[in-house]
């Protein structure tokens, strides 16, 4: 297994770790939460980077590399559902994109073909990127005691970013579709 591949690896255990940290008390391990995230991200732009620098792109990479993106993501969301800081019909949104995208990516592999990320899904990642960064900023606030005028602004500029990262999700969705419709309609 080549090193994007451990990297991949690794942010899924990264992931794990990840939510076991956000359910714990207190701004430290919110902080910790923070600090493990930040890296599993760091784990996805690297992998990328490493595999195309040293041409070893593999199909198990194209395949693993989102998947590994999808967990670390949605379990965050969830996360922040369960905390009652996001609302649910957004990241349903969210799951809803991923398992349609991911169904056409197992049909084109019954067919033969990998299909790759495409710059609208690369946008779509760095924006729940920024969500997710920005929730953890507002608990390790939180959880620090602070309680400033502010706090309800914060939760709504929470609300709009979540708001731009659906619509984000949803147009690279869309675009996806289009751009692979033959895989799954069979059109050309």
């Amino acid at each position: 297994m080549n090193l994007p591949n451990k990297l991949t690896i690794s942010r899924i255990i990264l992931a794990c770790f990840f939510i076991f940290f956000l359910f714990i008390k207190g701004p430290g391990a919110k902080f910790f939460a923070l600090a493990i995230f930040l890296i599993a991200s760091i784990t996805d732009y690297y992998d990328g980077l490493i595999a195309r620098k040293r041409n070893s792109v593999t199909d198990f990479g194209r395949i693993m590399d989102p998947i590994a993106d999808k967990i670390l993501i949605i379990g965050g969301f969830l996360a922040f559902v369960e905390m009652e800081i996001i609302p649910a019909w957004m990241v349903m949104v969210i799951i809803a994109r991923e398992l349609v995208i991911t169904g056409i990516r197992i049909l084109a592999l019954s067919k033969k073909k990998v299909l790759s990320a495409e710059i609208a899904g690369k946008h779509k990642t760095v924006s729940q990127i920024v969500a997710v960064l920005s929730i953890l900023i507002f608990l390790i606030i939180r959880d620090s005691g602070f309680t400033f005028h502010y706090i309800g602004y914060y939760r709504e500029g929470v609300f709009v970013l979540m708001l731009i990262t659906v619509l984000m999700t949803i147009t690279s969705g869309i675009s996806f579709m289009l751009k692979n419709r033959s895989i799954f309609m069979g059109v050309k």
